[in-house]
C-alpha cells in the first residue's frame, strides 16, 4: 500500500509517498481503507523537527516515520474480538499515521454521521476535540459566559466557535477581514476584523479567552478579562524552532504574574465520552466541519507548504483512496 514517510527533519520536501506493508489487524482491530485525512499543526511540528519533538522521536531522525491522525474512511476487516463494526461500515476518527491507504484501529473508531461526507469527516478528531476541551476543560465556560476566541477561522477555530454555541456561551470571533463572513455564517455572535479594530483595547470583557492565533501579549489581553477569567492557549507563532508555540506560553505566564489569571496550554486527550458528544452535536447539525481546501495524496507536500502559510479557513483535507 502507499503510505506518506519521512526520513529526515526539513521542509515539505522529505514528505515521500513510498510502497509500505498492508497492516493486518489484531484480534482487536479494525483495518480501515482510509479515504480522508487532514494536516494538523502537530504534523508540520513533527516534520520539520521541533527540538522538543525530537526528543520523544529521534534527535538526528524521526523514529516514527509516518505522519497524520485524523481519518474517515470504510472498514475493509475486523478482528474476531470486534463486535461493534463489520467490513463496510462507513467510520472515522483517529490513529497515528492516518496518511494511508490502510490503517488498524483499535480505540478511537467511531460510526461517521451520514450528514457529513468522508472529507468532512477526515478532518474532525483533532480540532475537534482540541477546541471542545479547552472550552469546556481549561476554560470553564459555562452557558451565558462570554468567550473571546482569537483566531476563529482556522481548524480548531472554526469548531471553537461552533462548539461554544452549543455550550450556551456568547461567542466573538477574531479573525482577517477574507474571513468575517466565515465566522458571521459559524454563529458568532459578534466578529472582529483584526486589520481594523484592536480587540485588546475593545470595551467589552471576557469571562474566557481562546487563544489560537498567539498574536498578541498577555500584557495586552489582560485589558479585556474579567477579574476570574480563563486564558487558554492552543497555538502560536510558528517562528520559534526550538518551543514552538510554547514559545508564546512561558511569555505569557510570566506575564501574567501577579495578575492572578494563569495562561494554560495544553495538549488534547482523546477519549470516548468527547467523541461521542462530538457525533450528536454533528449528527443534528450544531457543529459542521469546514474544508478550506482538498489535495490528494500525491500532492502532499502542497498541501503542508499551504498549512504552513498560517491563513487556513478551517480543515486542510488529503483524500486518500
Amino acid at each position: 500500500m502507499k503510505a506518506v514517510v519521512y526520513h529526515s527533519y526539513g521542509n515539505s520536501n522529505v514528505l515521500k509517498i513510498e510502497e509500505v506493508e498492508k497492516p493486518i489487524p489484531n484480534d482487536d482491530e479494525a483495518l480501515i481503507r482510509v479515504c480522508a485525512s487532514s494536516l494538523n499543526p502537530a504534523d508540520w511540528y513533527a516534520m520539520t523537527g521541533l527540538l522538543l519533538a525530537r526528543f520523544g522521536n529521534g534527535l538526528r531522525k524521526p523514529n516514527a516515520t509516518r505522519l497524520g491522525t485524523d481519518f474517515s474512511g470504510v472498514v475493509e476487516a475486523v478482528g474476531k474480538g470486534v463486535t461493534q463494526f463489520q467490513p463496510g461500515d462507513k467510520v472515522y476518527g483517529a490513529r497515528s499515521g492516518a496518511w494511508a491507504e490502510y490503517i488498524c484501529v483499535r480505540s478511537f473508531i467511531f460510526p461517521k454521521p451520514t450528514n457529513i461526507t468522508f472529507e468532512q469527516a477526515g478532518g474532525v478528531a483533532v480540532a475537534a476535540i482540541t477546541a471542545l476541551q479547552g472550552l469546556r476543560d481549561y476554560g470553564k465556560l459555562q452557558s451565558g459566559q462570554k468567550v473571546l476566541i482569537n483566531g476563529a477561522s482556522g481548524g480548531v477555530g472554526t469548531f471553537a466557535v461552533q462548539i461554544a454555541k452549543a455550550l450556551g456561551a456568547e461567542v466573538a470571533g477574531v479573525c482577517s477581514p477574507g474571513n468575517v463572513w466565515l465566522i458571521q455564517a459559524l454563529g458568532a455572535d459578534r466578529v472582529i476584523d483584526y486589520t481594523r479594530e484592536d480587540f485588546t483595547s475593545d470595551r467589552q470583557s471576557y469571562d474566557l479567552l481562546l487563544d489560537i492565533a498567539g498574536s498578541r501579549s498577555f500584557r495586552e489581553y489582560k485589558r479585556i478579562l474579567k477579574p476570574n477569567a480563563h486564558v487558554v492557549i492552543v497555538g502560536g507563532p510558528k517562528s520559534n524552532r526550538v518551543v514552538g508555540a510554547l514559545g508564546h506560553v512561558i511569555r505569557s505566564q510570566l506575564w501574567a504574574i501577579g495578575f492572578g489569571i494563569k495562561p494554560t496550554f495544553f495538549v488534547a486527550r482523546f477519549n470516548h465520552p468527547d467523541f461521542q458528544l462530538l457525533g450528536q452535536w454533528l449528527t443534528s447539525g450544531q457543529v459542521k466541519p469546514v474544508v478550506d481546501r482538498v489535495y490528494p495524496l500525491s500532492e502532499i507536500s502542497a498541501a503542508m507548504r499551504y498549512l504552513e502559510d498560517g491563513h487556513t479557513k478551517g480543515k486542510i483535507i488529503v483524500t486518500i483512496s
